[in-house]
């Protein structure tokens, strides 16, 4: 016999349980014996049986709660007791292991009964072995029993308690584990955006200044002129690290613009936020140009926190984003038809991976651009993120017109 949780309290409380279950059939077979009562030996020996099925159950590993095999073993234990009971008086004070052991193998609908007519056959035997009445004769029984459920009962919803609160420490042991490898990879893809936007706006800006002032004093010079070779050569230095610094930059930018262009990535984000409660399209305007590796991050990152806020708390059945290409800006829009919001009410809302409107306007002013949400209740929402484009980027639209 096994109990169903295993700490030191229940191996303790088990071996309590078999000594005090053996303890009470020697006293029985020693006051049999030594009384004088009639068949002595049938008394040990019936007690002897007892223990012996007893001993044999409780070291069978089949005997469990609520098994058929529990529940033949206590049988076979009842009636045992029953035919002890006959035999001496003194047997009835083993009803009160037999009632932990009830409650413990069987169902609660059926170990209740079953306390309740163990306690009877006790109170029984002590009026046919024709024993002094008292109040104690009926009180004792139905106190142990009590006693017994009470204990019991107590015992298991401490168990369930301690299960409980096991559980949830390993789910915030795992919770914080899984916490700690988000916040670390968050802090590896931001740091990764720091550094592209730094060699964006430090190195890769600086240098291409140094190109076009090349570029420039190359042109106004002669072609015989001693310096021309030198200027030439500083032009084409600085063109190729400005190269160079821009490989550095696409290969520290996020893994969703790796592998395409930002409309590209845009039209992923769609494709995977799509499903039968929401539909998301996307769509472009305007003549796309090459946009600084920033100005995509913070492109990109917008829509994603925007697109988060609509799955979480619009209930919106369809969405739209539109990337727009203008001469001296780029801009995004983000609609849904959700149940919208009070939007000077709730500045703090936030989406999936912690880029809220405070976090979105961050990037905008950062970027020199502007953030705009419009939104009222049962209005659905609308986003719009709107960057000015550097000169570089507008003078290489020029040229490739």
């Amino acid at each position: 016999m096994e109990t169903r949780v295993h700490p030191p309290v229940a191996a303790t409380l088990r071996l309590c349980l078999h000594a005090l279950l053996l303890g009470l059939l020697a006293l029985a077979a020693v006051k049999a014996v030594s009384d004088r009562v009639p068949h002595p030996g049938a008394v040990v020996a019936v007690a002897g049986a007892l223990a012996a099925v007893y001993a044999a159950g409780a070291l069978a590993p089949v005997v469990q709660p609520r098994t058929r095999a529990g529940a033949a073993w206590l049988a076979a234990l009842w009636a045992i007791w029953l035919a002890l009971l006959v035999l001496s008086p003194d047997a009835l004070w083993v009803a009160f292991p037999l009632y932990f052991l009830q409650l413990h193998l069987l169902p609660m609908r059926w170990s209740l009964p079953a306390v309740v007519v163990t306690a009877a056959a006790a109170i029984t035997s002590f009026l046919l072995h024709g024993q002094p009445v008292s109040p104690g004769t009926f009180i004792g029984p139905l106190l142990g029993a009590a006693v017994a459920v009470a204990t019991v009962l107590g015992y298991d919803a401490l168990a369930r308690e301690s299960e409980r609160r096991r559980e949830l420490i390993d789910e915030l042991v795992s919770t914080r584990a899984e916490l700690a490898e988000a916040e670390r990879t968050a802090g590896t893809l931001a740091e990764r955006e720091r550094l592209a936007r730094e060699i964006h706006d430090t190195l890769a800006q600086g240098l291409s200044s140094i190109q076009l002032l090349l570029r420039a004093a190359e042109r106004t010079l002669p072609a015989d002129a001693p310096a021309t070779p030198h200027v030439r050569q500083a032009r084409e230095a600085a063109q190729d690290n400005l190269a160079e610094a821009r490989r550095f930059v696409r290969a520290l930018t996020p893994p969703d613009l790796e592998n395409g262009s930002l409309a590209a990535a845009l039209e992923r984000l769609s494709a995977r936020t799509t499903d039968p409660s929401l539909t998301v399209q996307f769509a472009v305007s305007g003549t796309p140009v090459e946009l600084p590796t920033p100005y995509e991050v913070a492109l990109l990152r917008t829509a994603q926190s925007a697109l988060a806020n609509t799955v979480q708390h619009a209930g919106a059945r369809r969405a739209e984003i539109t990337l727009s290409f203008m001469d001296t800006s780029v801009s995004l829009d983000v609609v849904d038809d959700g149940r919208g919001f009070t939007a000077a009410a709730t500045p703090g809302r936030t989406g999936a991976g912690g880029f809220g409107l405070p976090a979105m306007r961050s990037r905008a002013r950062s970027l020199g651009g502007t953030l705009s949400v419009e939104s009222a209740p049962g209005q659905g929402t609308a986003v719009a993120l709107t960057l000015p484009l550097p000169l570089t980027v507008g003078r290489t639209g020029q040229d490739a017109a």
